[in-house]
């Protein structure tokens, strides 16, 4: 399964580490600097996964977050990505899908994509077999 993937945060650090990762991992991704960029992403192109920063300038990960939901997008699973402990709660109230705490590893990075898969796999699967019902 092919996934498209954007890959938001404001640290140049962070995305060279975050796309050299991604890539050997074998996927290609977009990149969006702050929430803002993000919607600007979602409204122009469908991804399968967002990786979202929470502190970044102009718009934060959380308040991007509450908006792309808002604005109706559920397919993109969301994992926002930070290095602020205990926040998971509120990363999961904002309409994210899953949390992941940085520094993290390829390792931890590639579960939590391969779990995504799994669910984005499921969606796909149960909406082709509801389609065939309908057809």
């Amino acid at each position: 399964m092919s996934l498209s993937i954007l890959l938001v945060d404001d640290s140049d650090v962070n995305l060279k580490i975050a796309s050299l990762m991604l890539k050997k991992l074998g996927y290609q991704m977009d990149i969006a600097t702050n929430g803002i960029e993000a919607i600007e992403a979602l409204e122009h192109h469908s991804y399968d996964i967002v990786l979202m920063d929470i502190q970044m300038p102009e718009m934060d990960g959380l308040e991007a977050t509450k908006t792309i939901r808002r604005r109706g997008f559920q397919d993109p699973r969301i994992i926002v990505v930070t290095s602020l402990d205990n926040y998971r709660e509120i990363c999961l109230a904002a309409g994210a899908d899953d949390y992941l705490t940085k520094p993290f590893g390829i390792e931890k990075l590639r579960k939590a994509i391969e779990d995504h898969m799994t669910i984005l796999s499921v969606i796909s699967s149960n909406s082709e077999e509801i389609a065939a019902t309908f057809a």
